[in-house]
């Protein structure tokens, strides 16, 4: 079983920045593939992101060039560098991970750009 826990949301004006991070409960070392999603009410969620154990990353269209994941294997904790922050990035950002066949979903962090 994984527990992730997500942190670092929060209110930044439109050009800001905010780094998110998720905390696993166990080592990620033998975790291959790791990625953040966000959700806006009345919406599906959507995919942001992916990095895999060996560093190979993976952008939405819309994130690409502005946004940045990283992971420390050591720490058990997985990142998302957000620069150049737009009010279309206003949602709810949650961390996923599946683990011997089972998927598993932080409680995600509300992150709002707005002036």
């Amino acid at each position: 079983q994984v527990q992730l826990v997500e942190s670092g949301g929060g209110l930044v004006q439109p050009g800001g920045s905010l780094r998110l991070s998720c905390a696993a409960s166990r080592s990620i070392f033998s975790i291959n593939v790791m990625a953040w999603h966000r959700q806006v009410p009345g919406k599906q969620r959507e995919f942001v992101a992916v990095i895999s154990s060996d560093g190979i990353t993976n952008y939405a269209d819309s994130v690409k060039g502005r946004f940045t994941i990283s992971r420390d294997n050591a720490k058990n904790t997985m990142y998302l560098q957000m620069n150049s922050l737009k009010p279309d990035d206003t949602a709810v950002y949650y961390c996923t991970t599946s683990f011997r066949g089972v998927k598993y979903w932080g409680q995600g962090t509300q992150v709002t750009v707005s002036s």
